[in-house]
């Protein structure tokens, strides 16, 4: 876990010149090379899918980006219906074209700002999309996905979290840096990593509402991007 916080103080340094990105368009420019450069998650892809509950037949999915977690899905429940949302239209693209004929609705829209109707899935799920916002963001957004689901649905997380309070000061520290350094508003969705730690990423799905929630685990050798599950308690 330290070894990832001196690595990450180092990328820090080395980029510490680079100007904020908006997330849409850092996206769009790298949707070519986007797949190749995810491919060491297969496993972690994978894993979300078999976590899916057997009877899941409506699910969101939460910065879509271009399915890779829905190609491994699609494989499991292929009538599956699908919403997927995401910032970057050129992913949503490409998305679109690897599964035609899929029940699959594709949205281009900031999810934190999207309402879909309460109750409307049985299933959400989020890889890699969520260490770009703070804790409070987090909670926000975990309690809108507490609405969206039945009673008794599942959230999915998979994303990378600081290895120690440290990292996440940096990172927070850093971002705040920037955004003041080139004029971007907090409102400004950018690309930029500000992981929380575990402690404080379930911390946020409790805060959102979710009174089950629990560490799957971690996938050797990864040490730093564990899969979370949050339940929604059923009626009585």
């Amino acid at each position: 876990m330290e070894k990832n916080t001196e690595e990450f103080r180092r990328w820090l340094a080395a980029t510490r010149d680079e100007p904020l990105e908006g997330m849409a368009a850092f996206f769009d420019a790298r949707t070519g090379e986007y797949e190749a450069h995810m491919a060491p998650w297969a496993a972690q892809y994978q894993w979300m899918a078999r976590e899916l509950p057997a009877g899941t037949k409506r699910l969101l999915d939460l910065g879509c980006g271009t399915g890779l977690e829905l190609d491994c899905i699609f494989r499991r429940f292929p009538a599956l219906e699908v919403t997927g949302v995401d910032l970057a239209g050129n992913m949503l693209d490409l998305l679109r074209r690897k599964h035609p004929g899929k029940a699959l609705t594709l949205v281009q829209a900031d999810y934190f700002a999207w309402e879909p109707e309460d109750g409307s899935f049985d299933a959400v799920v989020a890889f890699e999309t969520l260490h770009h916002v703070s804790a409070a963001k987090k909670a926000e957004l975990f309690a809108k996905a507490h609405r969206w689901l039945r009673p008794g649905g599942v959230f999915l997380e998979c994303d990378y979290i600081a290895s120690t309070p440290e990292m996440e000061e940096m990172a927070f520290a850093e971002a705040a840096r920037r955004r003041a350094r080139d004029g971007v508003p907090e409102e400004v969705v950018v690309h930029f990593d500000t992981p929380l730690t575990l402690e404080h990423e379930l911390k946020a799905l409790r805060a959102g509402g979710f009174a089950s929630v629990e560490v799957l685990g971690f996938l050797p050798p990864d040490d730093h991007t564990p899969l979370l599950r949050a339940v929604k308690t059923p009626l009585p």
